[in-house]
């Protein structure tokens, strides 16, 4: 039974969240497609453009992304704080980014309202857009339209380009959400797209590592051209200036360092990969000790992760919290078949 998005999403629970949307019968996004015998590579870079457009325009970050031949991966992070923060006037500027100004908003930013009534609702259709800008679905739905408008214009045809609605769970705590990260960056490697971490294009990784998402985006003409405020980087780490904060701290930022997020995903892709030569490194990342995991139960996490969790990933406290929050009894969780939340 198909679950309201309000069920899925809890920002009192976690700001991060796991992102899928897939193609409609996982036809070809990118890639090479043998049997039609065409390349859609370009709409790669469509992706990365777009996910990163909406970045600047809403007050949500991307902690982590991958662009696959038939679907795509986005771990992304709401900033309520920031969100907050801005002005009316800002809330305005962002949004109509994307979409045209109303007449009543245009004429209250010039101050041309002339009743109690008209700045009322002036400031009414504002507190919607502050809500959209942290709405992981608005955000989603700007992502998605504008690639299904533009590869049906490519392919001369018209219909449904996602196969329905996203899929999202919630990363309750740092385990989940590290966990999420490394899977979504290793994803090329599993599917033996490319063979290590550093070569994996369009992915977050890939961008952490090389400061661009793909070799040739340099000589692209990039979709934030025009864009009134800055192209907002990956959300960063901070493990090596901070200690390690709970998820809903108002610290900003990924509680790792880069440089062993980086060592973890690429010592998981070479136990993952059982065609790679040569010998498997035999140190365990430093990161493991800090999250008091062992090898063989991250090898297990980052191996299943997709397919063994499936609204939201966390400890049983977590997952009752979150099962609370949203309204539901009961919560998958791996190892448990059912969480009861009126139980825990």
């Amino acid at each position: 039974m198909t679950q309201s998005r309000q069920s899925q999403v809890s920002l009192a629970d976690t700001p991060y969240y796991h992102c899928i949307s897939r193609c409609v019968r996982r036809a070809y996004l990118c890639g090479e497609d043998k049997y039609a015998d065409k390349s859609f590579e370009h709409r790669r870079q469509w992706v990365i453009e777009r996910m990163h457009y909406l970045a600047s325009v809403f007050n949500i970050d991307i902690c982590a992304y991958a662009i696959m031949s038939n679907h795509y991966h986005l771990v992304l992070h709401v900033d309520e704080l920031l969100n907050e923060g801005l002005s009316n006037e800002q809330v305005c500027e962002r949004w109509c980014e994307l979409y045209s100004k109303p007449v009543l908003v245009e004429r209250w930013l010039s101050e041309q309202t002339i009743s109690v009534a008209e700045n009322k609702a002036a400031l009414t259709i504002i507190h919607g857009w502050r809500e959209r800008l942290v709405d992981i679905s608005w955000f989603m739905r700007c992502l998605n339209e504008f690639i299904a408008r533009k590869a049906n214009k490519e392919d001369e045809c018209s219909g449904r380009f996602w196969e329905g609605r996203f899929k999202s769970q919630a990363l309750l705590d740092e385990d989940a959400l590290l966990t999420c990260m490394a899977y979504v960056d290793l994803n090329p490697v599993r599917a033996k797209m490319n063979n290590s971490v550093e070569t994996s294009e369009y992915t977050s990784a890939y961008e952490r590592i090389h400061g661009v998402a793909f070799k040739e985006e340099n000589n692209k003409e990039s979709s934030l051209v025009g864009l009134s405020f800055k192209k907002k980087p990956l959300l960063g780490f901070i493990g090596d200036e901070h200690e390690a904060q709970s998820l809903v701290s108002s610290q900003k930022g990924i509680p790792f360092s880069l440089l062993d997020y980086i060592e973890l995903v690429d010592w998981i892709g070479r136990i993952l990969r059982d065609d790679k030569r040569g010998a498997i490194v035999s140190h365990h990342p430093k990161l493991l000790n800090t999250l008091g995991l062992d090898s063989e139960s991250w090898l297990s996490l980052a191996s299943s992760f997709g397919k063994d969790y499936q609204g939201a990933v966390g400890s049983l406290d977590e997952l009752a919290a979150f099962a609370a929050h949203t309204g539901k009894r009961w919560i998958a969780s791996k190892g448990v078949k059912l969480v009861d939340s009126h139980k825990l």
